[in-house]
């Protein structure tokens, strides 16, 4: 009796064997089949002529609820944050707070739609992303991410982040709302205990977070040292009290552009930390005139994933939730353009991201959930060069946006 696919993607060229050609047959929401020849047939087919097909995209990192608010804000604080050293970040981050008086779940979800609809035409499947929960947002932006993660609950795997951007300690009622945020029904609890004022508060914060976590069974996304000073010293904090608390693999940090800055023996000791809090780093070096060190983290055992950071924000510009083009970016602020270095960059924005998010269930295999893209490129390089949306998006083992 012959086979019957939901969809099946004939002659596919993959990362693992790209000088050999693959069908591939999605049943039911997973890839069931990877064969060179599926003699069966699929509700849907789909030619991939040699083309590279791979895991769909992992977006680690973004602060949805400030997408497209940069008209309203302006640009004073966009040149604060990529002002000399970044050494005016907290400037920035306080400028461009003053968005959030006017913060309206009704406008914000709209934003947040005109993004999504990106990221999927873009083959994003799986994206974390962070709402301001603080005493000028409130639980306005959240609310809108956690509409829109219902919306999009089809084609797209949204975890919401309640993130006090302004603090907890120096935002009193920062910390009630992160709470609240996550009985409504927010995935992670995020922080930026950097912003702090005192190294006992920077603590303070990461304890006040962990209880939070802790007593809802939540993981972690933290912005740290994101400003030009070496002796910041919050993404040590993270990773130790990660350890101590025995909550490896459960904590997530972002940016630690303070790290380009650090000696070397410090540096070492913090990868050290890293290693054993089985703590990943996302970096967004597009974003921001210093970033962490990708390439030494990766010598170091360090698992590194890539995010958008933002779209057309106070903090950057522009921004489409195109993966390859944050990979291609990175492969200039970086200089990772030989091809072993390409396909690093590919696995920060799909099988390192996932891993960091701890998505289940993910990658190209049989067994694993039909999240793919179909590329219009050959090779890593030839994605990366021209960085071209994908030419079919397969989410939850449908084909998504278009016929095949």
């Amino acid at each position: 009796m012959t086979e019957k696919y939901d969809i099946v993607i004939r002659r596919a060229r993959t990362r693992s064997f790209p000088e050999k050609l693959f069908d591939i047959g999605i049943r039911d929401g997973k890839v069931v089949d990877i064969k060179g020849r599926v003699a069966g047939k699929g509700e849907f087919e789909i030619d991939a002529k040699g083309k590279l097909v791979t895991e769909s995209f992992v977006n680690a990192h973004l602060h949805l609820c400030k997408a497209y608010t940069l008209q309203m804000v302006g640009e004073e604080a966009l040149k604060s944050y990529r002002g000399p050293s970044m050494g005016e970040a907290m400037t920035a981050i306080e400028l461009a707070s003053k968005v959030k008086e006017k913060y309206r779940e009704d406008w914000i979800l709209e934003n947040v739609r005109r993004a999504l609809k990106l990221a999927v035409a873009q083959g994003v499947t799986h994206m974390r992303a962070f709402a301001d929960t603080d005493t000028k947002a409130k639980l306005e932006g959240v609310k809108a991410l956690l509409g829109a993660k219902e919306e999009f609950k089809d084609v797209l795997d949204l975890q919401v982040v309640a993130f006090p951007q302004d603090g907890v300690v120096r935002d009193p009622g920062a910390e009630e709302l992160v709470r609240k945020a996550i009985e409504i029904g927010a995935d992670i609890v995020g922080g930026i205990p950097w912003i702090e004022y005192t190294d006992e508060d920077e603590r303070k914060h990461i304890d006040l977070m962990f209880e939070i976590a802790k007593e809802h069974d939540k993981d972690i996304s933290m912005l740290v040292d994101d400003a030009g000073d070496p002796g910041l010293r919050t993404l040590e904090m993270l990773a130790v009290k990660t350890i101590e608390e025995g909550r490896e693999s459960r904590s997530l940090a972002h940016h630690a552009r303070a790290m380009c800055l650090y000696p070397e023996p410090y540096f070492k000791k913090v990868a050290a930390l890293l290693r054993r809090a089985k703590m990943g780093v996302v970096s967004d070096p597009h974003t921001g005139p210093l970033h962490a060190r990708v390439k030494d983290l990766i010598r170091e055992g360090v698992v590194v994933a890539l995010g958008q950071d933002d779209i057309a924000d106070a903090y950057y510009p522009f921004g489409r939730n195109s993966m390859l083009e944050v990979a291609f970016l990175a492969s200039h602020l970086l200089w990772m353009t030989t091809f072993g270095e390409m396909e690093r960059l590919y696995d920060m924005i799909t099988t390192n991201a996932a891993e960091l998010l701890r998505i289940e269930s993910y990658g190209l295999r049989e067994g694993a959930e039909a999240n793919l893209v179909v590329l219009n490129a050959e090779s890593v390089h030839e994605a990366l060069m021209y960085h071209e949306p994908p030419t079919h998006v397969i989410s939850h083992g449908k084909l998504v946006g278009k016929e095949a």
